[in-house]
């Protein structure tokens, strides 16, 4: 009786959280606002990404948007960054947006927050939007439809950065379902007012709040952490706006070995340490209900213990799953991923169990 029970509670939790908390996003609607005026910087910062910024930067050069200028930061690379960037600047001198390249030395360089730092501080405008160096917008309407939404209110947009698609891969799908499930979670938050994340891959703020907040200052000592530690640390329940258009997303390129993107998740867990306290709570209550479920359901059936139960419990869970799912995939662009949805959700449980102890017994010392 007591598995049943406690399979009752893991139930409920799983609804609240797929019913609830998740359908904010699900059923969230992108406010119109009036066509956004005011110019743009868009700032990159970049180290050894001599190839990545060869796809990106023609990419920049198309965008639609009345006024913007492009803020390239090389972060001491020891490739051709540097020469591409200035390549990319003097090619369009006479372009109707302006290029800033700031070149940091070896012996100043101290990591992404200290290069963004000093690319924010050269920007010329009051709204920042940022992205990483591998990714390239969607469209020509990127900075459009990822700034539309600031208002006097609104400091904060929260963009999706998408990875690219690969055929008969599965790690790319389970690449991009942990991405997509991701995504749910900071967008439901932020739209209940509990913004804890955002993703430096597509991410916009005012000039404003990252000066009055001290910049990075409060989370220094922690070498990740510029997009979500930060938003964790501005965002309350009123600032703070999602973009979902397609044509708002970036997209990156995506890991093809096993072992590199084990690697950043073990960063992203290092990050999400840092975390608010009351966050921490939910997002481990979250984790683990999803552990829970299916290490239940195995139990039931191993034991064959209340199966007349349990099985009408596991239908509902899944309706439920997949209703919220196959809508945030939808969303997002990402409708391949619905079919063997359950799969790379159970893979994804047992990679983060794995992850959080090998964290635990070898920290991780490469960023």
């Amino acid at each position: 009786m007591h598995l049943l029970t406690t399979f009752c509670v893991v139930i409920i939790i799983q609804l609240y959280f797929y019913f609830f908390l998740f359908r904010k996003y699900t059923s969230f609607k992108q406010k119109k606002n009036k066509s956004f005026q005011k110019a743009v910087s868009v700032i990159i910062s970049a180290k050894n990404e001599a190839a990545n910024l060869g796809c990106l930067l023609p990419k920049l050069s198309e965008q639609e948007f009345p006024s913007f200028e492009v803020i390239l930061i090389d972060d001491a690379s020891n490739d051709n960054t540097l020469s591409i960037m200035n390549s990319f600047q003097k090619l369009h001198k006479n372009a109707a947006f302006d290029v800033k390249v700031i070149a940091i030395n070896p012996g100043d360089s101290k990591g992404k927050k200290v290069a963004l730092t000093k690319g924010i501080a050269a920007a010329r405008y009051e709204h920042l939007l940022l992205t990483d160096a591998d990714c390239q917008p969607r469209s020509k309407l990127w900075i459009s439809h990822m700034t539309h939404s600031f208002s006097k209110d609104i400091s904060l947009v929260l963009g999706y950065g998408a990875y690219e698609k690969r055929k008969n891969s599965f790690l790319n799908k389970l690449i991009r379902f942990e991405t997509m499930l991701t995504a749910l979670q900071y967008f439901s938050y932020a739209i209940a007012g509990k913004a804890y994340m955002g993703v430096g891959r597509n991410l916009a703020y005012k000039k404003s709040i990252f000066l009055s907040a001290g910049g990075f200052e409060n989370h220094s000592h922690v070498r990740s952490g510029d997009d979500d530690l930060f938003i964790s640390q501005v965002a309350n329940s009123k600032n703070v706006a999602v973009c979902d258009h397609q044509d708002s997303f970036t997209i990156s390129k995506v890991h093809l070995k096993f072992s590199d993107w084990i690697r950043q998740k073990r960063r992203h867990i290092t990050t999400s340490s840092h975390y608010k306290s009351s966050i921490k709570l939910m997002l481990g209550l979250f984790y683990l209900s999803q552990f829970s479920f299916y290490a239940l359901i195995f139990l039931a059936f191993i034991t064959k213990t209340h199966l007349t139960y349990f099985i009408p419990l596991i239908i509902l869970r899944f309706l439920v799953w997949y209703a919220t799912i196959n809508r945030t995939a939808n969303r997002l662009k990402e409708k391949d991923l619905t079919a063997f949805g359950p799969l790379y959700e159970i893979s994804i449980i047992f990679i983060q169990l794995y992850i959080f102890f090998k964290n635990i017994i070898s920290p991780p010392k490469y960023w």
